[in-house]
């Protein structure tokens, strides 16, 4: 423990202390931004920061998610503090905190995640636009309008009439936050709003400039308890539901985000949420800004080499030392730069690549309706327009059918439906049945997950019109058998199904066509590989099915069996284990043997297999599966006869030297009668013991981390039998034939 205890303060010292100094530094300036832009005193910005730094860092479900204030909320707080005050805005931040504690501990945190993304980021764009068009009119000498309309149609006017030296100490800070980027990289290691702030103001100390000056010491000690809303309670709580669903939901994204960036612990969310909730309520009680896991912060504690949720603290010390001991500093910087960083950060706000994405799944209409709602119309008028649209576009793809029609080389007609049957998708349907020829042969495919009464009805009446003008149907349900279960009159129940593996997958080639399908040719009319025939009835079927487990599994694999069988065709492991993808790591050669620590011939296949599975993706079983009338066991026990004038296999039949002998010794009374199927389990048992005779598989086993199991699969009965070890490494189990 105290060896764990100095690691711990190591990795801190050396990763996580350098990445809060980072942290810091990014901090500072976006939090006296983002007060400005919210209409609040600056100091808000510094205290929200602190308080998401130590509170939310301390209590929240990520580790290096860093919390404070937001700009995406700033629009919020900026119309909060115009109808109720500061101090009233303060409450409801509490009061939202609150909110978001009750939610947490409720464990309603993934409810969030059912916000569509283009909803979230339409509205973070539409809030940098704003942003920028309020801050604009202070870079150039004015003051920001009421509404992004009023604010554009003042610029003109307003570029007009210059201010010069404000100009230039806003253009000046923006030039420096450009061109920091595109600097060594040791001078980027300093974050580009600390040196563009700290240059506008000496540039501006230097040459005297009249520029417009902040004063944060009297906001430190200005400090009163915040006071209940005044007005249409109603309002009061939409406005807290507000608050807390929006920051909420832009911590938890936040936190989905960056758990993408790390290899580190994944989020709790519900204490995500939790950690999130009590930081709102001390920073409105203190009287910050409300408080969000953001982005900006968070990517750069992770690329700073940051590991823990130490950093993040840290990060709020260091805020909360710079404001108590060198706020006074504030008052250098000019009014003018503060707003000019906030054009700047606006601008990014409108992030390409967040349109990139939405775009590839098809909801930029949803991204374009919340931006420009928000603009034009608020931030909770513009948040439900894109969700009404949202959902309006799901609702549209979940009842779209889509019918595609082929015809084969003997003349029939291969019709697939997919998607969900609902009365909404009946015009479609009908209309594409209408277009199949009368009289026609036509084998139609379901691939549905659902039907209802009002899609049965269209279907079946279509059926029995095309079979009373001479035509054939023949149907086959990929899903559910919903169509037969409605046309015997069968109860069908209003949920949709799982999909399950197209039936008669398992059966052999020669066993599946049962259509009167005639064999498939090539264009030159040559019969089509088995195997290749295959394969396109794995694309038509099987995967639109498994893509999505296929989609989770290919980042990495994570098998939790090492699973070493013979390379007979007989045996299935994913049928006989009823396992899925990425469920078994497998080893299959003749005989399911592995060879002897140091044995000749060497070969060093399997164990390497070995070594991989448990020392890279750290399986918790190897099991061996042998199986009835194995024909490597007959060769063993033939002395190599059997093998012939195959060299390769009479060398490799000598690992199982050591199954023929254990075999005699515990068998010998069985060597007439059964004999091969006795040794084929002997051997199951011997192998497991070759397993051991590596040391690192050994060590495993005695210590409880790796089980070795043996199975063997009696090929006539179909059944799969226990094998126990010959010298268990724990007490003695009992196994049973598995029925």
């Amino acid at each position: 423990m105290f060896r764990d205890t100095l690691s711990s303060r190591a990795s801190t010292l050396r990763y996580d202390l350098p990445a809060s100094l980072v942290v810091f530094l990014v901090a500072v300036p976006l939090s006296l931004g983002i007060a400005m832009a919210s209409g609040a005193p600056l100091a808000a910005g510094l205290i929200a920061a602190v308080v998401g730094g130590i509170v939310a860092g301390a209590l929240g479900g990520s580790a290096v998610q860093v919390s404070g204030p937001a700009a995406g909320l700033s629009l919020v707080v900026v119309n909060l503090v115009h109808t109720y005050g500061w101090r009233a805005t303060c409450m409801i931040t509490l009061l939202a905190g609150a909110v978001q504690l009750v939610l947490g501990v409720f464990k309603a945190a993934r409810a969030a995640l059912a916000v569509s993304p283009a909803v979230i980021h339409g509205m973070l764009a539409a809030v940098g636009i704003l942003i920028a068009l309020a801050q604009l009119h202070v870079v150039l000498g004015g003051s920001p309008q009421q509404s992004a309309v009023a604010n554009v149609l003042e610029l003109p006017g307003q570029i007009a009439d210059l201010h010069g030296h404000k100009v230039a100490v806003g253009i000046l800070t923006i030039l420096v936050l450009a061109l920091w980027t595109r600097l060594p990289k040791r001078l980027k290691a300093v974050p580009a709003p600390l040196p563009a702030l700290a240059i506008a103001a000496v540039t501006a100390w230097a040459f005297g400039w009249d520029v417009t000056r902040v004063d944060l010491s009297e906001s430190l000690t200005g400090w009163a308890f915040p006071v209940l809303p005044q007005g249409d309670w109603h309002l009061v709580v939409a406005s807290v539901l507000l608050v807390a669903l929006l920051a909420g939901c832009e911590s938890l994204l936040c936190s989905v985000a960056i758990d993408g960036m790390h290899g580190g612990r994944r989020a709790d969310l519900d204490q995500e949420l939790t950690g999130q909730g009590v930081a709102n309520m001390v920073a409105g009680a203190l009287g910050g800004l409300p408080v969000a896991g953001v982005i900006v912060r968070s990517t750069a504690n992770v690329q700073a080499g940051a590991r823990s949720r130490w950093s993040t603290i840290l990060h709020g010390v260091w805020v909360l030392v710079f404001a108590v001991g060198f706020g006074w500093s504030i008052t250098l910087i000019p009014l003018e730069a503060l707003a000019a960083l906030l054009v700047f950060i606006g601008v990014q706000m409108v992030n390409l690549g967040h349109v990139k994405k939405v775009h590839g799944h098809g909801e930029v209409p949803v991204y374009v309706m919340t931006m420009a709602a928000v603009i034009l119309l608020g931030l909770a008028e513009g948040i439900l327009a894109g969700l009404a649209l949202a959902a309006l576009l799901a609702l549209r793809r979940l009842t779209w059918v889509t019918v595609l029609k082929r015809e084969d080389r003997d003349g029939r007609l291969h019709v697939t439906i997919s998607g969900s049957l609902t009365f909404l998708g009946v015009p479609r349907l009908t209309h594409e049945l209408r277009t199949i020829p009368t009289g026609a042969a036509v084998d139609l495919d379901l691939n549905i997950d659902f039907m209802d009464n009002g899609a049965f009805e269209a279907l079946h009446s279509w059926r029995l019109d095309h079979e009373r003008m001479g035509g054939t149907v023949a149907i086959d349900e990929l899903h559910d058998e919903w169509y037969t279960l409605a046309a015997s009159g069968a109860r069908t129940f209003p949920a949709k199904s799982p999909p399950k593996v197209p039936d008669r997958w398992w059966l052999p080639w020669a066993q599946r066509r049962h259509r009167d399908e005639p064999a498939t040719t090539t264009p030159d009319g040559t019969p089509e590989c088995l195997l290749t025939a295959g394969a396109r009835e794995y694309h038509r079927h099987t995967a639109p099915l498994v893509r999505p487990i296929f989609t989770e599994l290919a980042r990495k694999q994570q098998p939790s069996h090492l699973f070493i069988t013979c390379a007979d065709s007989r045996i299935v492991p994913s049928l006989i284990t009823a396992s899925g993808p990425g469920d078994l790591f497998t080893v299959r050669n003749i005989g399911n043997l592995v060879p002897r620590r140091g044995s000749e011939p060497r070969d060093d296949s399997v164990v390497a297999a070995v070594e991989y599975a448990t020392q890279v993706l750290g399986v918790r079983t190897i099991t061996v599966c042998g199986h009835s009338g194995c024909g490597a066991m007959a060769g063993v026990l033939s002395g190599g006869v059997q093998a012939g004038s195959l060299p390769g296999l009479r060398r490799w039949l000598r690992h199982g030297s050591h199954s023929l002998a254990t075999f005699i010794e515990t068998e010998g009374d069985r060597l007439h009668g059964g004999a091969l199927d006795v040794l084929c389990r002997v051997n199951v048992q011997q192998q497991l013991e070759n397993l051991r005779t590596y040391r690192k598989v050994d060590e495993q086993v005695r210590a409880g981390t790796l089980e070795l199991v043996g199975l063997f699969f009696d090929i006539g009965s179909a059944r799969v039998h226990m094998v126990p070890p010959l010298r268990p490494a724990t007490p003695a189990r009992t196994f049973d034939a598995m029925d």
